[in-house]
């Protein structure tokens, strides 16, 4: 089973940037893909990006399109979310996660089956 860790998060102003790694302690085949989620208190996990190993079906939710950019190094095991320009409504525990969604799924939750612990983003106004 595949085991995810998140790093990378932190508290900073609107307007900043913030680079998430999550690091795989195996890389699936190129089919799997490795998502990133976050969730507020009181909301529901919410599709932020996704990839796949191989680089394709790369998906960015239209909430962050523009700002966030959703990158891999295979070499190193690691998909990196680069967020700039935040803003206060981006803050929750972000969450990367793996599993093996058809490209028109990859936004969904249960699609994905190991996650990692989460990382904590909050951005002050």
């Amino acid at each position: 089973q595949v085991q995810l860790v998140e790093s990378g998060g932190g508290l900073v102003q609107a307007g900043g940037s913030l680079r998430l790694s999550c690091v795989a302690s195996q890389r699936a085949g190129g089919t799997y893909s490795v998502g990133w989620f976050r969730q507020s208190p009181g909301k529901e996990r919410e599709f932020v990006a996704a990839t796949r190993w191989s680089g394709g079906g790369t998906s960015i939710a239209d909430s962050v399109k523009g700002r966030f950019t959703i990158s891999r190094d295979n070499a190193k095991n690691t998909v990196y979310l680069q967020m700039n320009d935040l803003k206060p409504e981006d803050t929750g525990t972000y969450y990367c996660a793996s599993g093996r969604p058809i490209i028109t799924a990859n936004h969904l939750p249960s699609m994905y089956n190991n996650w990692g612990q989460g990382t904590q983003v909050t951005v002050s106004s």
